[in-house]
This record gives C-alpha cells, sequence and structure tokens, in this order.
C-alpha cells in the first residue's frame, strides 16, 4: 500500500509540474485548440452609455444594461470581478492529453476549463437585449452595438465595446383611471391616486408599472377582494399624442372572472388540532373566535387558540389577518404544521369565505446539544459542552420548560515531565420557565401584536481551578421580554439575585489576591441583587443593508441599600448575614451588515461597556467584569488573556483572573464569502480591550487614559471557514496576532514574539456577531 501511494504522489507532482512548465513556456497555448473562426472571449472592454443631449443615464437602467452583458470569462471571480492572470485551466484544456480514463484523465476533468468563445456571449444577441431592456424603462429611440477589440499579440483573443445610445426617456403624461362605477373601481382609484410612481412626470417604466399593481392587488386582497390577482389589471399606452410623452389608461382584463371582482366577508372559522402521533378522539369546543376541533388527548388551554386568531366572523376578509394568525400561532413553539386555507361557501347568499386551520403538535420535548473548542498556539485547549432538553407546552398554554447542563475545561499539552496537567473545568445547570405571555395585572393594557413571554430562570454553576480555588454561583431571575414596535424588542428584569461564594482557595490564590487587594475584593462572598434592562433593535433596511443594535443597563444593590438606610443601617450592609454588591452597568453594540454582491457580506461590529462599584462595593464583582479575547472578541488571543490596558501579569503564569477590567471597547471588521455549496469563508480584523477606570498600583498601565487608548488596542486579523446549512453554522477561525497592547520584548507595532506564538485556533458554533 506504501508502495502504491507513493508512486501516485509522485506521478501527481510530475503531472502538476508537467502542468507548470507548460503553461510557462507557451505564452499562446490558451487558444491552441480553437477552430479557425473561433475567438476567446476575455471580458467586457468598456459599456459606453450616451444619454440623449447628454443627459444623466440613471443607475438602476445602467444596471440592467450591465446585467445584460455580463458573461465571465475564464479565469474569473465574479463575486471580485477580477479576472485572475493565471489560467491553469485553459492551459490544461489546451496543452494536455485526455486519456480516456486512468489518474490522468482524472487529473484533466479536475483542472481543465473549456474556453469562453465570442460566439458562446452572442454579443448580437445581447444588443437586443439591452434594447428590450431600453424599451421597458422608456427610452424608446435607443440603439445599442458593439465592437471585438482583439488583442494586439494574439488575434484569436478579443474583448467586447458595447456602445449605447438611449434616446430620450419617455415621460407619464397623463393618467386615466378607471371608471367609478363599482366599489372595487372605486378602490383601484383611490389606491393609485395615493401610488408614488403613478404621477405625471415619472418616467415611463414596465418594472415600475408592475411593482405599482402588486401594491394595488395586495391592498384590495386585505378589503375582501381576495381572489383578485395583479394580472387582471392592464395598462394602455399611448406615445402618439404628445412627443416624448405617454398617455396612460388603466383598465380591467376582459378575461377577469367574476368571483375575482366580488369583496367576500369572514364566515365559518374552524380551528383543527391534531395530535403528533395522530389519531385520537375529537374535542369540538364553540369560542367566540371559531370552533375548535382538537384529537384527543392533548394538552391545550382554553383561550390559547381564540387568542392568536385574529379573524371575526362576519367581517371583511383580509389576507393580512391570514398572516397574523400564522405568526400568532408560529410564535407559540408547539405546532410544526400550520396550514390556513379560505373556502368559498356556495350556500351563502353573499360571497363568504370560511376559514379552516389545521394545526400539528410538535414533539412535547426538545434536546440540543452545542460544543465549541478553543486552541491556542501555546498548548493550550478549552473545549465546551452545552446539553439541554426543552418542554414545549409543560401546562397546555405554551409554556416551555428548559433544563440545561453545561461542562467546560481546559488544559495544557506537554507540561512538564508528564506530558499533560489538568488546569480547569467549569459544570453547571441552568432552568427557565417561560409563559408566552406577560403576567400582569389586567389594568395594564398589553397588545397583541406580538408575542410577550415572561421567565423565570434558576441556575447554579461551578468554576474550579485546581490550583487556586473552587467558587460556586445561584442566580435566580424574572425576566419581562416584548415588543411594542416592529423592530424593537425589549427585556425587564425586576429582579435578579445572584449569589457568589467562594469555596476553597489555595495558598497561591491567597498570595496574589493579598498582594492585590483589589482583585480580592472582585472575588468576596458576596450577594448581587439587580434589576435590567436591555432593548434591541433589529431591522433589514433593504436587502442589501442589515443593522442590529443592542443596549443593556442595570443596576444592582441601590433598592436595597436605600431600604437598609432608611432602616438606620451604618456602614456595610448585609443580606442574610453576607455583604451585597452595589454598581451600575451599561454596554451598548452595533452590527451593520453590508452585502457587496451576491452573498458577500462585509459585517461591522463595535462593542462597549461600563461598570461603575460604589457605596456598598468596592469593586464590580468578577463574575461582572468585562473581558476580551476568544472565539466572539479579539480572535487572535485567548479568553482572558489581554488587559487591562497595558497590564501583563509578569511569567507564563497559569491563572488570568486579573485580566479583567470595568470598561471594555471592540471592534471587528468582517468580510465573508461563499466558497462552494454551505461552506463559506471569512477574513476578519478585530481589535480590543479592557480598562479600569480607577487606578490599580497592582496592575500598572491598567487605568483607561485618553492618551494610550489607542495603543492599547489589541489587533489581530484571520481567517475562517463556516459551514452554513441554515438551522446550524459550524465556525473554524484561526487569528493571527498585530499588536499586544502589553511590552512582549519586540518594537515596533507588530510586536508579537513569533508568528507561531501569534497563532489562535477557534472551533464554535454560530457567527461571532
Amino acid at each position: 500500500m506504501t508502495r502504491i501511494s507513493n508512486m501516485t504522489l509522485r506521478c501527481f507532482f510530475r503531472l502538476f509540474a508537467s502542468v507548470m512548465v507548460v503553461s510557462l513556456v507557451s505564452s499562446c497555448s490558451t487558444t491552441k485548440r480553437l477552430g479557425p473562426d473561433d475567438v476567446l472571449y476575455t471580458g467586457v472592454k468598456k459599456i459606453e452609455i450616451v444619454g440623449a443631449d447628454n443627459q444623466k443615464v440613471p443607475g438602476s437602467v445602467k444596471a440592467k444594461v450591465e446585467t445584460a452583458v455580463d458573461v465571465a470569462p475564464n479565469n474569473y471571480i465574479k463575486a471580485l470581478k477580477w479576472r485572475y492572470p493565471f489560467p491553469l485551466g485553459l492551459w490544461v484544456y489546451n496543452n494536455w492529453p485526455n486519456p480516456e480514463k486512468g489518474f490522468k484523465h482524472w487529473i484533466y476533468e479536475k483542472l481543465a476549463e473549456e474556453p469562453v468563445l465570442v460566439s458562446d456571449v452572442r454579443p448580437q444577441l445581447r444588443t437586443k437585449m439591452i434594447e428590450t431592456e431600453l424599451d421597458n424603462s422608456g427610452y424608446f429611440r435607443n440603439t445599442a452595438s458593439y465592437e471585438l477589440i482583439y488583442n494586439k499579440k494574439n488575434p484569436k483573443k478579443a474583448k467586447i465595446f458595447y456602445r449605447i445610445e438611449t434616446g430620450p426617456g419617455y415621460l407619464l403624461d397623463s393618467i386615466e383611471l378607471l371608471p367609478d362605477t363599482c366599489h372595487l373601481y372605486h378602490k383601484i382609484d383611490s389606491l393609485a391616486r395615493v401610488s408614488t410612481y403613478l404621477k405625471p412626470g415619472n418616467r415611463y417604466s414596465t418594472d415600475s408599472l408592475s411593482v405599482a399593481r402588486t401594491k394595488i392587488t395586495n391592498s384590495l386582497r386585505n378589503l375582501g377582494y381576495y381572489f383578485f390577482r395583479p394580472e387582471y389589471i392592464e395598462y394602455l399606452a399611448d406615445s402618439t399624442i404628445t412627443p416624448e410623452r405617454i398617455a396612460l389608461r388603466m383598465t380591467i382584463a376582459r378575461n377577469t372572472p367574476k368571483f375575482a371582482k366580488s369583496r367576500f366577508r369572514t364566515g365559518d372559522i374552524t380551528v383543527y388540532v391534531n395530535r403528533n402521533q395522530g389519531g385520537g378522539t375529537p374535542d369540538t369546543t364553540v369560542t367566540r373566535r371559531g370552533t375548535i376541533i382538537r384529537m384527543m388527548p392533548s394538552k391545550l388551554r382554553t383561550g390559547l387558540i381564540p387568542g392568536c386568531v385574529t379573524f371575526r366572523e362576519g367581517k371583511t376578509f383580509s389576507v393580512s389577518d391570514m398572516n397574523r394568525t400564522q405568526t400568532y400561532l408560529s410564535r407559540l413553539g408547539i405546532f410544526n404544521y400550520i396550514n390556513i386555507e379560505a373556502i368559498p361557501d356556495t350556500t351563502s347568499a353573499t360571497p363568504t369565505l370560511d376559514v379552516a386551520i389545521e394545526c400539528t403538535f410538535d414533539a412535547p420535548y426538545e434536546a440540543s446539544i452545542e460544543a465549541n473548542v478553543a486552541s491556542k498556539s501555546n498548548s493550550y485547549i478549552g473545549p465546551g459542552v452545552t446539553v439541554s432538553v426543552t418542554n414545549r407546552n409543560l401546562f397546555g398554554g405554551g409554556e416551555q420548560l428548559r433544563v440545561g447542563l453545561t461542562g467546560a475545561y481546559e488544559w495544557q499539552t506537554g507540561h512538564g515531565s508528564g506530558g499533560s496537567m489538568f488546569n480547569s473545568y467549569e459544570i453547571g445547570i441552568n432552568s427557565s420557565l417561560a409563559f408566552p405571555r406577560l403576567l400582569l395585572p389586567r389594568f395594564i393594557g398589553l397588545s397583541r401584536r406580538n408575542l410577550n413571554w415572561t421567565r423565570f430562570t434558576l441556575n447554579a454553576d461551578l468554576l474550579n481551578r485546581p490550583h487556586y480555588f473552587n467558587m460556586a454561583q445561584f442566580s435566580a431571575s424574572m425576566n419581562y421580554d416584548w415588543q411594542m414596535r416592529r423592530y424593537f424588542t425589549y427585556t425587564f428584569t425586576p429582579l435578579k439575585l445572584t449569589f457568589i461564594k467562594m469555596i476553597r482557595t489555595t495558598e497561591l490564590f491567597d498570595s496574589i489576591i493579598g498582594a492585590n487587594p483589589a482583585v480580592g475584593l472582585s472575588f468576596r462572598n458576596q450577594f448581587i441583587p439587580q434589576i435590567g434592562w436591555s432593548m434591541i433593535y433589529d431591522r433589514a433596511m433593504n436587502r442589501d443593508n442589515l443593522i442590529n443594535v443592542q443596549a443593556s443597563v442595570a443596576e444592582a444593590g441601590n433598592l436595597m441599600w436605600t431600604l437598609w438606610r432608611a432602616c438606620g443601617v451604618r456602614g456595610e450592609k448585609r443580606l442574610f448575614g453576607m455583604p451585597f454588591s452595589q454598581f451600575v452597568k451599561g454596554t451598548a453594540q452595533v452590527v451593520y451588515s453590508r452585502r457587496l454582491s451576491g452573498e458577500n457580506w462585509l459585517v461591522t461590529r463595535v462593542f462597549g461597556g461600563i461598570a461603575h462599584a460604589y457605596g456598598n462595593s468596592a469593586e464590580v464583582p468578577y463574575s461582572e467584569q468585562f473581558y476580551v479575547g476568544g472565539a466572539n472578541s479579539v480572535r487572535a488571543f485567548a479568553v482572558r488573556s489581554i488587559g487591562p490596558g497595558s497590564y501583563h501579569p509578569a511569567g507564563d503564569r497559569d491563572n488570568n483572573f486579573d485580566e479583567t477590567g470595568t470598561f471594555k471597547f471592540e471592534f471587528n471588521v468582517e468580510y465573508r464569502f461563499p466558497i462552494v455549496g454551505p461552506l463559506h469563508g471569512a477574513l476578519f480584523l478585530d481589535s480590543g480591550n479592557v480598562w479600569l477606570l480607577k487606578d490599580d498600583p497592582e496592575r500598572p498601565g491598567s487605568k483607561l487614559e485618553g492618551s494610550t487608548f489607542f495603543k492599547d488596542l489589541a489587533v489581530g486579523t484571520g481567517v475562517g471557514l463556516r459551514f452554513d446549512i441554515s438551522m446550524l453554522v459550524l465556525r473554524a477561525d484561526l487569528g493571527i496576532g498585530i499588536h499586544a497592547p502589553y511590552d512582549t520584548g519586540k518594537s515596533g507595532y507588530y510586536n508579537m514574539r513569533s508568528f507561531k506564538d501569534s497563532l489562535a485556533f477557534h472551533l464554535a458554533i454560530g457567527y461571532p456577531f
């Protein structure tokens, strides 16, 4: 087997070397196999678009022309609009024999690229396409021509030069609407009058006319005309009345069926609820929102389905009611199939649509597992896993109970004579109970437009660092999640209580925090009673621009401090015999995504955070402080391996619990592009650090200073791969350090000790931001 493998490998390198030699020796080999009348197409030389009287041609029209002639030549990367100078595929096609089978045949099939000929491009047909596009855009007196620009060194190669004269753009002069003889025509006329396009002076465009009638149709379908379609509206255009002007008349197509002109009202509403396993015994319940027929046994709270149905019997039928009902039922998270049908009632004297809603329960339980791994060139490895089980419908009202187990550990390979040293681990259990409604007094008015949640959580974590400490953390919280406006989601936490307990400490840890009192105070046993608020603004401004803004504010201990003070308690105030923390904390993040072309995106992220302790606390708790590094931060550095500021612990010790801060800034830029199928790539640049708001003599250079801010930013770049199958994204990132904010012994901005030590590899699930 070894002999065959070595022979195959040598054959491969020999073939590859031969290909490279041929490509270097024969400069004209890319046209060797072309026929006498064939010409190799090497791209578009230029597209010259001239408007009438040198008037500016709109960008949308130019884009249509460019699309009509957009044919990729050989060795061309369409996403970058770049023709790279090494046509390996053409060289192989023209100079390498193609045996019927064998390894050489496999190599040929993988590397060879058939030439793109001018005859394949069919430039004469392209000019006809351009003229048609210009006609549709209102430029009726246009001309389009092309010219082949031959390569001076090789006349078998040519680029194409396109010249287009648009002629004058015809404008809408008059618009004649429908006669106001019925309710349908009246509504169409009303909608046409408020259209932004159907106004005199706008340039004639078939695309714009199509968009206008689609918008009119969508509005009509919300006014009871459920079966009306855009193609039932027609336009008659006359350009002979006024020069370079279009007289437009709107008409209804002759073949429009009678029922499409009928205005329907909502009839009987019936909801069918099927079991996940199928079968069962039907049980009928009549409610004010319709009849519910569900297959028993099943768990379903009586008012849950009616609360999601927006149809009303006797009300004008609206497609918006269909969409809202579908959305509300989907948000419950308990159905895997939802279908809504409108069925004409043939027995009714007036046009009526009965509504049939069919829902099928999803499996009651859902299990998930998430894993990630971080590996750095200093031999540290840190995998983690989260396993969770969710009950989707605990009490029959869409309540979700989730219980999860988390585990993470880190070790250092090649340490000492033993070869491996276990370093630390973290385990935890977290649970949450979520109700799909706000549990508030009835007199508080709530919008039913969006699904709101009340969540109760209970968590416990144990962090073990064998050489330093064992720390336990318990927390309980209550949250309200709601959405009042289309793009805004809010979360209010009226109560979150966290208890931190140091179970065990070592002499080494005691000596470290003894030398640094500020770090020691952040690790003390304490309660953290918090009230918080957060907001998410998530909007697609258009198909090419996305923005996500997140902000949060939290305070701890202020209410309790006020109550204790009102009761006359002086000095340090305690809860159940333990001091409680008092601080304020705020964070803000902006993520902006811009589509460059196709599925090529440029994503930018800015994050800032600040925390300040006062009153009952001298330091912000360790768990509430900021840190940088890791798979979702500055990826060229491990978690908590830089900062605060220019501070860096002396030596290569294993702990990094003093590398946190109370002020954080991060900036990330990532270019995401497709490779093959679900495999995507990324190029990224990360920068950031944490600082202290108060000076700490034991950590020199850690305080936030304007004069050293930019110098203190850690900077790294890198490349990544993403396997994106929509439901799951597996991510691998290789970070490369450029600048460390601390003294590395190297001068200059690039101060990494070595290229090997500047590498950090991360495996994770999901995009970093």
